[in-house]
């Protein structure tokens, strides 16, 4: 796996260069740069299938969705009086109407704040179709951020990269708070493109920082590849999850899932190079998946070239569980 990690950083197949030289700057091409325009542009695939019978729903075992019912303020149904019910909320028109005791109950109120994990380091800066992951991870995290603040959620953001010193945003609901999301990742990858090949820092800083933003009862929402999550990222989770709920956004390139036969050439960020032969197949996408959801770290696999229009269901599954 240490030489498979290598390969995902060799400069030869991290950084595209153009075909053409009438092509430009590789670091601007479509799929590697990274467009604030073209992330607020996926507001109408976030909200495609998204009615009101869709919000406010949380996933149960069995996959059955239902409505959360609580002591907010919106009215959600009238049913007949059970024995425990608040007599504070019995509905006297229903009640006169029938001639027996109902009540009226309520949308739970929640303030759904959602923090949006992006790793832009080294590794993620890697792509052999499509889009590079870290692209693909930012496209994902906007899909899911349109459908958390069209429910009426905050969205807020960290961002973990090389750079010393790394953009962070606190949950902000509306256009708004999309619109500080997308400018700060659009503006973190192009940093993150223009720093030099170093070795990936470990993400228990930017867990920190996630927990510094998030109040308790919160949503964290990782988006990376966990190719080298760094010492001590496991403890880091257990830790978080006593205060905030957790959830990963695999990103998994067709190369690490099926990589072709041959001699690739490599670079470590340690200076050294070499050539080194693609033999055993690594770990599969779905394996890792599950590996981390053993470690309290459920989530969705996201095929990198698959582009947005896959991406989308995908997110509206995760929404349903936040």
């Amino acid at each position: 796996m240490a030489l498979f990690r290598n390969l995902l950083r060799s400069p030869a197949v991290a950084r595209p260069v153009p075909l053409d030289p009438a092509d430009g700057d590789p670091f601007a091409a479509r799929g590697v740069a990274l467009d604030a325009a073209a992330l607020m542009g996926l507001r109408h695939l976030a909200r495609r299938g998204a009615g009101r019978a869709t919000r406010n729903l949380v996933g149960l075992p069995g996959g059955i969705v239902t409505r959360r019912r609580g002591r907010g303020s919106e009215p959600d149904d009238v049913r007949p009086y059970a024995e425990g019910d608040d007599v504070r909320h019995i509905d006297r028109n229903a009640t006169a109407r029938t001639g027996t005791l109902h009540t009226r109950t309520h949308h739970e109120e929640r303030d759904r704040a959602v923090l949006l994990l992006a790793d832009f380091r080294p590794s993620m800066l890697f792509g052999t179709r499509r889009a590079l992951r870290s692209v693909a991870a930012a496209e994902a995290l906007a899909l899911l951020g349109w459908r958390i603040v069209g429910d009426g959620g905050r969205i807020g953001l960290v961002v973990a990269s090389a750079d010393p010193e790394p953009i962070s945003l606190r949950p902000t609901g509306g256009g708004r708070g999309m619109g500080a999301l997308a400018g700060a990742l659009a503006r973190a990858h192009a940093l993150a493109l223009a720093a030099p090949l170093r070795p990936d820092p470990p993400l228990v800083p930017a867990l920190a920082r996630a927990q510094s933003l998030l109040p308790a009862g919160g949503h964290l929402v990782i988006a990376s590849a966990l190719d080298d999550p760094g010492e001590g990222f496991e403890a880091a989770l257990t830790a978080l999850a006593e205060r905030v709920s957790l959830s990963l956004i695999l990103v998994s390139d067709p190369f690490e899932r099926a990589p072709p036969p041959g001699l690739y050439p490599f670079a470590t960020p340690d200076g050294q190079r070499g050539t080194a032969r693609a033999g055993r197949r690594p770990p599969s996408a779905d394996d890792r998946l599950a590996r981390w959801a053993r470690a309290g770290l459920e989530g969705v696999r996201l095929d990198a070239e698959s582009g947005p229009e896959s991406f989308a269901p995908l997110m509206e599954r995760l929404d349903a569980v936040l």
